[in-house]
């Protein structure tokens, strides 16, 4: 009696679905349950089997294509240019980085200015001048001659005035929209800028795109 108690358990326990087969069973994932059945292999569920494992690579497959895609941080850029019919002359800033004028350079300003424009020292003397251009160095010395010399009144605005480029001394033409001259004449830069120049009627992106043209000597 107990023998056969024990063996009728023990063939019920073997009947009882695996944690995956309930799972299986259980899920809305579509296929598996037919993967994960009760009972020998059948061909219908190798079938089953190798249409849910195709599916699941092609998910994968495309998933990373789609994760290489996302982390390549493409973009698409656009553009709209609108023509307009009438522009006003804009604001242009030219520079010259060579600020003085050597040969507008006189003896009272190497006087007053010449430590400041690095061509004398702190005696008014002229430093290392092996390694200057002779006919500069002659020209340098000529007005560093300070013998017997009074210095007169120095204005630094009057200075710049003077001693800055004139843009009209480096442009050939100016052509705005079709007219050889320029609306404007250009006057000092705003901001303490020695050797700029700059038109200021507008503020407004320049450029020969907008129909400005400009050429330098």
């Amino acid at each position: 009696m107990d023998l056969k108690d024990s063996t009728s358990e023990g063939s019920m326990g073997s009947l009882q679905p695996s944690s995956i087969q309930i799972f299986a069973n259980t899920t809305t994932l579509h296929g598996i349950r037919h993967v994960f059945v009760y009972g020998p292999v059948t061909i219908r569920r190798l079938l089953w089997t190798l249409a849910f494992v195709g599916s699941l690579g092609l998910l994968l497959v495309e998933s990373s294509d789609r994760v290489a895609f996302y982390f390549s941080y493409q973009h698409v850029t656009k553009v709209d240019e609108v023509v307009a019919n009438s522009l006003v002359f804009p604001a242009v800033t030219i520079c010259n980085l060579n600020e003085f004028r050597f040969s507008r350079l006189t003896t009272n300003d190497l006087y007053h200015a010449g430590e400041l424009l690095a061509l004398l020292d702190v005696n008014l003397q002229i430093p290392n001048p092996h390694l200057a251009d002779p006919a500069v160095l002659a020209a340098l010395q000529e007005k560093a001659n300070f013998k017997q010399y009074k210095p007169k009144v120095f204005s630094m605005q009057e200075f710049l005035a003077r001693v800055g480029h004139d843009l009209k001394d480096m442009m050939l033409y100016c052509k705005f929209r079709g007219q050889e001259s320029c609306p404007a004449q250009p006057g000092p830069a705003s901001g303490g800028c020695s050797g700029c120049l700059g038109w200021y009627r507008s503020v407004v992106v320049c450029g020969g795109l907008l129909g400005w043209y400009c050429s330098l000597c």
